[in-house]
């Protein structure tokens, strides 16, 4: 009432003064969300980085999603049931569920997907992680024929999915943006081509305008979203800046709205300057060194012992981390609902006496400061991964190990390791894509495009096997995985040093950029002032 009334007497007051009076249009809301990377592609079949997950979470809409608060709502479909078995999926799609070019989102085009993603010339890092799906892998390693694959289209609004075992974890699964639906028509007629801004064909709350690599990306509300209605934001601009220092510039000077990363060794003098707009807090990931398995004098597990012992975490996490991670000694971190992670046998020993038997080995190995074993650790662009580096180069040093450090920017960095490029050791992070122990563990699989160590077990392919096949019974399932992971970290496949929490800073005028384990924040559930 009160707006009413002061508009009413503005325009008697300008109407008195002689003026024209003219209702002023309401101004776009615009997000300028800051990103610490920049996204590789906008193909959702073709991306694997959570930079790029927060682009394509905007983009486009899976048969299930989450909201602000990472829980599991309706996507696509609108509802779905299980046979009694937990193998068939039945999904029901929504009758207003459409493109942006207008055409109707179909069973079909999410059949047409799936095994899109599974077809070994998409290159798809994340087709292994469907391999549940029935007849998946076959499609993947070139053994069966896509239309053997277990997604069918019963009719128009109606997709069935069988899966080669119960799998408890599949609804999270499909929240994922490789589970995306992308566009048929669009691909056959523009080909590469169809991921550029004007071309792309989306589903979700926004479509692409603008794409300037390593500048922005622009993505502006979708009108024929089937809840339109309720998305407050009106434009979303993406702004890459791998420089934490840099952008905690632009966000005092109003640029961003918010920024996904902080430059951890000013954490102290961030939170006395911003107070309750810096948030800290638990996040389901693992921040580890991914080691050339395959590679000579890394293959020997005893080295990769050595060298996992005498990196000290918990200095890292204190003094390079300022306490804003937890020093980590297993793939899978705490927090997963009936999980025990294995933890190295050593994670109970002092520093010091880990730093005496890595010495032993690496003596026993002929490496000595006199003889130095040279090892290379690569890292994406970041003031964090580099301080981290620097202590462990340092810490290294003393026992015998020459370290050089190679800088490389996320793009690059990951483009490597996903190419299994020629390295020592690298920076790498696994964030849960659901939450179940697999996500941590389907990573270092023979067959998965994230096995940046190239590390094959046959022991830890046969308990992964068999924890899939126990679908059905839980515990046996979590016993299985827990199994597996002691397998993988006495091997040292990786070599996991600390447990992530997320690090963001929020304006007060954005609402709904809600802290969850997951650190999801799809931008339709925002508003801002």
């Amino acid at each position: 009432m009160k707006k009413l009334l002061s508009a009413t007497l503005l325009a008697s007051s300008l109407l008195m003064a002689g003026g024209a009076f003219t209702v002023p249009a309401f101004a776009e809301v615009v997000y300028n969300r800051g990103s610490s990377a920049e996204p590789e592609s906008v193909d959702p079949h073709k991306t694997s980085t959570v930079y790029e997950a927060h682009v394509l979470r905007d983009l486009f809409e899976g048969l299930v999603m989450q909201d602000q608060n990472a829980n599991l709502i309706p996507g696509a479909a609108e509802s779905w049931t299980v046979s009694d078995d937990g193998k068939i999926y039945t999904f029901k799609l929504r009758k207003d569920a459409v493109w942006s070019d207008g055409s109707p989102v179909t069973a079909e085009d999410f059949a047409y997907s799936l095994r899109r993603l599974e077809d070994p010339a998409t290159g798809a890092e994340y087709a292994s992680m469907l391999y549940v799906i029935k007849g998946a892998e076959a499609v993947n390693t070139g053994k069966g024929k896509p239309e053997d694959m277990g997604v069918k289209a019963v009719d128009e609004k109606t997709l069935e999915v069988t899966l080669n075992a119960p799998t408890p974890y599949f609804l999270e699964m499909l929240t994922h943006q490789s589970a995306y639906p992308v566009n048929k028509a669009s691909i056959d007629k523009l080909g590469a081509d169809w991921i550029k801004p004007g071309n792309l064909v989306s589903n979700g709350a926004y479509t692409l305008a603008e794409w300037v690599p390593n500048d922005h990306l622009k993505m502006v509300k979708n009108p024929k979203f089937h809840d339109a209605a309720n998305v407050k934001i009106d434009v979303v601009n993406f702004i890459p800046t791998e420089d934490r220092s840099s952008a905690m510039k632009r966000f005092e000077a109003g640029e961003f709205d918010s920024y996904d990363d902080l430059p951890t060794e000013q954490l102290a003098d961030l939170k006395a300057k911003f107070g309750d707009k810096v948030r800290v807090g638990p996040y389901l990931g693992t921040y580890y060194y991914a080691i050339k398995t395959d590679k000579e004098p890394w293959s020997n597990p005893k080295l990769r012992r050595a060298i996992s012992m005498a990196i000290d975490r918990d200095f890292i996490a204190e003094k390079v981390w300022q306490n804003s991670m937890l020093p980590g000694y297993s793939m899978v971190p705490p927090g997963i609902q009936g999980y025990t992670p294995a933890e190295a046998d050593y994670a109970n020993m002092s520093q010091i006496d880990r730093e005496d038997e890595a010495r032993k080995i690496l003596e026993e190995l002929g490496y000595t400061p006199e003889h130095p074993l040279k090892m290379e650790i690569r890292y994406n662009t970041s003031e964090n991964h580099k301080n981290t580096a620097v202590a462990i180069q340092e810490q290294l040093k003393p026992l015998g190990v020459e370290v050089t450090l190679l800088n490389t920017d996320t793009k690059t960095h990951y483009g490597f390791l996903e190419q299994k490029g020629n390295y020592d050791v690298a920076r790498a992070a696994w964030i849960a894509d659901y939450k179940d122990p697999e996500t941590f563990l389907g990573i270092t699989r023979k067959a998965s495009g994230n096995n940046y160590s190239n590390y094959n077990s046959p022991k830890f392919e046969e308990l992964m096997d068999k924890a899939a096949a126990d679908g059905g019974k839980p515990e046996e399932r979590m016993k299985d995985l827990a199994a597996a992971e002691r397998v993988l970290v006495d091997d040292l496949g990786n070599i996991p040093l600390l447990y992530y929490s997320f690090h963001n800073i929020v304006s007060p005028k954005l609402h709904g950029f809600d802290d969850n384990v997951m650190d999801v924040h799809p931008s339709r559930f925002m508003s801002k002032d």
